[in-house]
């Protein structure tokens, strides 16, 4: 399911030659998006910085694309101009733009109502499909991860009695407010840089430890005051960071031995396969957290839990209005009519075949020009998710896959696909492969990829 794929460095980048390219590729891009740059201006008077939410002005060039329409692995823009769709929403279109049977799905239940704060059909059916993959029996739904993550620790608080969370450095879980936390120089947690208006200092509510560092977590767990260990089963936000091999069995045993809530979010690592990790990698997690592409790209997610902890659960009827887990919208009949159709009829086996068929060939491409240009890069496969980091080993954490962003570099290489009709995602250099992505568009990116290392390197 993962491939790594490396190479010696035997060139640096000097960085004068970063922005001069980045200086003509901004050149290029603000000359072919005049209509983008003009609806980025206006929206510059009514929203903040310009655009829906502030994260979206990360894209490079000065302003992002404005999309005009979407469809399976492409999307048109403003100007008129096509591109392969390698970010797919960040994991929210890992289906494809727009899949039949999700389109057709929500078409049918608009006319029969969005929300009602009642059941529909649907309900049962999602809840048993969510449980023949990934093996746990209780389901609750949410509108986003976020709030699925949100929800799952005030259970795993109210079951243990506990209020501490723990999570990994550079781990990320939405905006879960517990886990924007990390390690300073001497070990002690610290609110995480561009963490905005923090409710409280993190180091009164989570611990933080390096992933894949077992004797760390021991210690962390070791007097008993952790409520839920939350955690992705690889790394995906900060680049790929898989667990080393006795990782995982690590973490069940010691969450178990200290009555620890054992969480993993499989929103981004979903991309390994029908049941995410955990039912690639045989996980026995006591919760878990799927969101972003399991209603099409409709706002979804849910969080399933074990029988052990669902018995353990206290909901008050008279007061379960109130109690901080749930909202009117969470469970409504659009997000669980999508929610059906995209997992019986689109995220299926054979889709997932396809979309890692689509992966090991980008991952082969990229591999190759890191290796052409002698640039002193890697790059890592997880499933139908592939990404490239600016150094030449893999990361054993979140901290060491920091050390080796470049952010000048990061802007230049996604510009320069941009400019050539390739989207990556913008916070790293990920992309990943829905059903309808094509060998052809991959070769696409491959051709690319190839081109901006040869400027690169270019003397």
């Amino acid at each position: 399911m993962m491939r790594f794929v490396t190479t010696e460095p035997s060139w640096e980048i000097p960085s004068p030659r970063i922005g001069e390219l980045m200086d003509r590729e901004r050149a290029a891009f603000v000359q072919a998006h005049p209509r983008s740059r003009n609806l980025f201006e206006r929206s510059r008077h009514s929203l903040l910085g310009g655009v829906p939410m502030h994260w979206m002005a990360k894209w490079p060039g000065g302003f992002p694309v404005v999309v005009e329409d979407a469809e399976g692995a492409h999307f048109r823009c403003a100007d008129g101009h096509d591109y392969v769709d390698l970010c797919l929403g960040d994991t929210g279109a890992m289906t494809g733009h727009g899949p039949a049977p999700s389109i057709a799905a929500i078409t049918a239940q608009l006319q029969r109502g969005m929300t009602t704060m009642l059941p529909t059909e649907d309900a049962p059916l999602v809840g048993e499909e969510l449980t023949r993959r990934f093996g746990l029996p209780i389901w609750q739904f949410a509108l986003t991860a976020t709030d699925a993550n949100r929800f799952a620790l005030r259970l795993a608080r109210q079951i243990t009695g506990r209020s501490v969370v723990l999570v990994y450095d550079y781990c990320y879980h939405g905006t879960v407010d517990e886990s924007f936390a990390t390690l300073d120089a001497n070990g002690e947690v610290r609110a995480r840089v561009g963490n905005i208006g923090p409710p409280v200092d993190p180091s009164k509510t989570t611990r933080v430890v390096e992933w894949n560092d077992v004797p760390a977590l021991e210690s962390a767990l070791a007097d008993g005051q952790v409520a839920a260990v939350l955690a992705e089963p690889a790394m995906t936000n900060i680049g790929i960071v898989p667990p080393e091999p006795e990782y995982h069995a690590a973490l069940r045993a010691l969450t178990r031995r200290h009555g620890t809530v054992l969480i993993l979010d499989e929103t981004h690592t979903l991309c390994a396969g029908p049941g995410g990790c955990t039912r690639a990698w045989d996980l026995e997690p006591d919760m878990l957290v799927v969101g972003k592409a399991i209603a099409g790209g409709l706002p979804a997610a849910a969080y399933g839990m074990s029988a052990e902890v669902s018995d353990r659960i206290h909901i008050d009827m008279e007061t379960s209005d109130v109690g901080g887990v749930g909202g009117t919208l969470a469970g409504n009949a659009l997000s669980l009519a999508a929610m059906r159709a995209t997992l019986l009829e689109v995220l299926t086996e054979q889709a997932f075949e396809i979309m890692f068929s689509r992966a090991e060939r980008w991952t082969d491409g990229v591999a190759a020009a890191i290796g052409g240009a002698g640039l002193p890069w890697h790059v890592t496969r997880l499933g139908a998710r592939a990404e490239y980091l600016f150094g030449p080993t893999r990361p054993r954490n979140g901290r060491e896959a920091a050390a080796m962003d470049d952010f000048a570099l990061q802007q230049l290489t996604h510009l320069y696909a941009l400019n050539r009709g390739i989207l990556l995602t913008p916070f790293h250099n990920m992309a990943l492969m829905s059903p309808a992505t094509t060998e052809r568009d991959v070769d696409r990116h491959t051709a690319v990829f190839g081109e901006m290392a040869a400027d690169l390197t270019a003397h």
